[in-house]
């Protein structure tokens, strides 16, 4: 099951409520994996390890987080990851499909229930033709993988910042439906 989604452009945060939302937003993440028994991997392009680091500050993170990837490069993308070279080299790294495939990857090699991706242009630079602030999670379950499209805007540690906010926002989705039993 593929989809991609696009959601609205969110305004830059500051700094010291950016830090404060990611760390309440780990918090209800690890809370809520750990309590039901799910585990999670991490593929980071854009965050450069910024999610697993945010979830790792967590009390308890060591009963959910089973490790992650940080894959800056397509070539670590391709081979460890998983991600086809093909796909790479016609799509490019910032993708919907790159997003998914990464965090296919990411489950996979980590042995988790879940797994989370980030690809995207942080700036200050367009990159391959994509625009600044353009950013892509990838959410990988036993059920699919699915990909959400952004656009951010700010400075690059304020759209790295945003783009972990949201993967993390995407991980408490995919950890609802097993806290309902769905």
């Amino acid at each position: 099951m593929t989809s991609l989604h696009r959601s609205d452009e969110r305004p830059p945060a500051t700094t010291a409520h950016h830090a404060t939302n990611l760390h309440h937003l780990a918090d209800q993440a690890v809370t809520g994996a750990a309590g039901l028994g799910v585990t999670v991997a991490t593929a980071e392009s854009l965050t450069a390890g910024m999610l697993a680091a945010v979830l790792a500050d967590t009390p308890g993170a060591s009963g959910m987080l089973q490790g992650g990837v940080v894959s800056y490069q397509n070539s670590v993308k391709a081979d460890v990851l998983g991600v086809s070279m093909e796909l790479l080299d016609t799509v490019g790294a910032v993708d919907g499909r790159v997003a998914e495939a990464m965090a296919e990857g990411a489950r996979r090699i980590c042995g988790a229930d879940i797994g989370i991706s980030t690809t995207g242009v942080a700036g200050p630079e367009p990159h391959a033709g994509k625009d600044v602030g353009s950013v892509y999670i990838g959410v990988a379950t036993a059920d699919g993988s699915t990909a959400y499209g952004y656009s951010f805007a700010g400075s690059r540690p304020e759209i790295r910042g945003q783009a972990c906010a949201a993967a993390l926002e995407r991980l408490l989705e995919a950890l609802a439906p097993k806290a309902t039993g769905a």
